[in-house]
């Protein structure tokens, strides 16, 4: 069974920083695509950011693209989403998720939608207050 675990939400001020955090077992790591998404009540899930299988592409939304940075270590199986200059806007659960499409595409292609990820957290709740 594939369990996937974020950590490291909370409170911050305007301007302070985060990193989130997400582990996985049940699955073998560096055989799928990490990415993280945020959904802010009332509005849809949206790709934060995703990186690709070979961890050589990246994919940032605009909004976050400067100050926020993905990254992944496969040796400790754990994935991290170091968050900078937070705004109130960045308010939202963010989701890190899990993608065996690479088992279909090249190791270089970065899925950015919700429907292209097999295995999601529970999620993680970042506010930042202004």
């Amino acid at each position: 069974q594939v369990q996937v675990v974020e950590s490291g939400g909370g409170l911050v001020q305007a301007g302070g920083s985060l990193r989130l955090s997400c582990s996985v077992s049940g699955l073998s790591f560096d055989d799928y695509t990490m990415g993280w998404f945020r959904q802010a009540p009332g509005k849809d899930r949206e790709a934060v950011s995703c990186l690709s299988l070979n961890g050589l592409y990246t994919y940032y939304a605009d909004s976050v693209k400067g100050r926020f940075t993905i990254s992944r270590d496969d040796a400790k199986l754990t994935g991290t989403l170091q968050m900078n200059l937070l705004k109130p806007e960045d308010t939202a659960t963010y989701y890190c998720a899990f993608s065996s499409i690479n088992d279909y595409v090249a190791d270089d292609y970065v899925p950015t939608q919700s429907y292209e990820y097999n295995y999601w957290g529970q999620g993680t709740q970042v506010t930042v207050s202004s």
